[in-house]
């Protein structure tokens, strides 16, 4: 009998549901750290996972190490499970010309490729992740009344309006345990040294700053993370799901977006791992649901988007926006940015390579929209930035809902704000050197002005967008719109 072909393991591939139980090849490559700016806690991270990984393995794994996949995997004939982004894919197509490797379907997801496509399918009108969430949750049964047909728990499928409550007042932090930790291994520290040693002879330039790892690289420590944050943050989670706080950067989210981006957990053990939780009654249905529609709605909606709106989606630009992001930005200098809602997320970004969804959307995102950074580029900075940023993840979240860039095909409406968006929801503006009532002169909001400054020049672009009547007409009742839009155009400090 011959010997079982390998499988090659790409670094978001490293949890049990990749390894059928062959021999592996594990790829490690320079190429993508030389080519793009990674924030440097990001590149740890995967480079922890993929030598943690291999050490578990033992024999059975080989690791090849090199400049480029191409150059490592040329000629491996096994098998592959179908990677998740276009370059990758394209990486496998070039193998398959020089060797034999069957591809297996895509994993790490709720519902297949094929679910999807075969449900859009069914769709007469424009595609909606409420209605595809409500789609996966009949197909599971997650979170149905047992032996009642189509009855959600608790008489609906979205109890978003229960976790939309401001910061709590008078508290520094939401007061709830902090989040789970790991414990650096002699592979860490083996990897740090050869992250200082590549980047002081000037082969690869990192962001951000380096730091004690913060996210699982394993599959155990994975695991420990999801425990944790079910019996000690996950009863926390729904109502302050949508605030931010100044002293408190991880408040009650899981932190498992990495470990799941990792592949080291399944998004359907977590999800069943949450629901248990629920009907063994540890918390309530809406932090329950809350948390399961960003897992099995959002997340599945954001991967399978990437495919069925085809590579060019990255690409679109409905405002034609073109400034180039600012230095500051790229280079995440919290301390030379004035708004202190957007220094404290640029800071939370270089010390951890991580902040929470509100942040990248309604601060990060909604300042970027309102200065008119050109899309593309914003969608690549958030990839190499995040430790859980992949080419699929952020196309359907920055280009489509941070920037609707893609004029409505992912949200409904553009997702900016004033600063009393910002009053409400965080507490970063009493700290601050503006004042988020106050549009114009020296303490005038730069998120203020810039969301009127935003919807003047780009009316004739959303004109046609029900949701956005109301903000539109505020244009016209605006004593000071010709002031705003002088400041704004001359604007040189945020």
């Amino acid at each position: 009998m011959s010997d079982p072909l390998p499988r090659i393991l790409f670094a978001d591939q490293l949890g049990p549901h990749f390894d059928d139980g062959g021999p592996i090849v594990i790829p490690e490559v320079l190429s993508p750290l030389r080519r793009r700016v990674y924030h440097r806690q990001k590149a740890h991270l995967i480079l922890s996972a993929l030598r943690h990984r291999a050490q578990e393995l033992g024999a059975r794994a080989e690791v090849r190490r090199g400049e480029s996949y191409r150059e490592v995997l040329r000629g491996v004939a096994g098998s592959v499970v179908n990677p998740t982004s276009w370059g990758l894919r394209d990486l496998v197509t070039d193998i398959q010309r020089h060797a034999t490797l069957d591809v297996l379907p895509s994993r790490g997801f709720v519902s297949s490729e094929e679910d999807f496509q075969h449900w859009a399918g069914t769709q007469k009108s424009r595609l909606l992740m409420e209605n595809f969430y409500r789609h996966q949750r009949r197909n599971t049964r997650i979170l149905m009344v047992p032996g009642d047909g189509d009855s959600p728990e608790g008489g609906a499928y979205n109890f978003d309006h229960d976790n939309r409550q401001p910061p709590p007042k008078k508290q520094e932090t939401l007061g709830v345990p902090e989040p789970w930790f790991p414990v650096e291994s002699e592979i860490d520290r083996d990897v740090r040294a050869y992250l200082d040693d590549l980047e002081s002879r000037g082969e690869v330039t990192f962001s951000g700053d380096d730091g004690p790892r913060l996210f699982p690289a394993t599959r155990q420590e994975a695991l420990d993370a999801l425990e944790h944050f079910v019996a000690h943050r996950l009863a926390t989670f729904g109502p302050h799901e949508d605030a931010a706080m100044s002293g408190d950067w991880a408040m009650s989210h899981s932190l498992l977006s990495p470990a799941l981006n990792l592949g080291l957990l399944h998004p359907r053990e977590v999800i069943d791992r949450v629901e248990h939780a629920y009907r063994s009654g540890q918390v309530e249905l809406a932090s329950a649901e809350g948390f399961i529609r960003q897992v099995m709605g959002w997340r599945d909606w954001v991967w399978h988007l990437y495919w069925h709106l085809g590579r060019e989606f990255v690409d679109r630009n409905h405002f034609g926006h073109s400034a180039e992001l600012p230095a500051w930005w790229v280079g995440l200098q919290d301390t030379a940015v004035t708004s202190r809602c957007v220094s404290q997320v640029l800071e939370e970004v270089r010390t951890r390579g991580w902040t929470h969804h509100i942040n990248r959307l309604m601060v990060l995102g909604s300042f970027a929209l309102q200065r008119g950074f050109n899309p593309r580029a914003l969608n690549d900075w958030f990839v190499d930035s995040f430790v859980d940023g992949t080419p699929w993840v952020m196309p359907a979240n920055v280009i489509g809902m941070s920037q609707y860039a893609d004029g409505g095909i992912v949200a409904t409406k553009p997702y900016t704000s004033g600063g009393a968006y910002l009053n409400t929801m965080t507490n970063y503006c009493g700290s601050c050197a503006f004042k988020p009532t106050q549009r114009v002169g020296e303490q005038g909001c730069p998120m203020s002005a810039g969301y009127w400054n935003f919807l003047h020049h780009n009316q004739d672009a959303l004109r046609g967008n029900h949701r956005m009547f109301k903000p539109l007409a505020g244009l016209k009742r605006l004593s000071d719109l010709d002031q705003v839009l002088d400041q704004e155009a001359r604007r040189s400090e945020c």
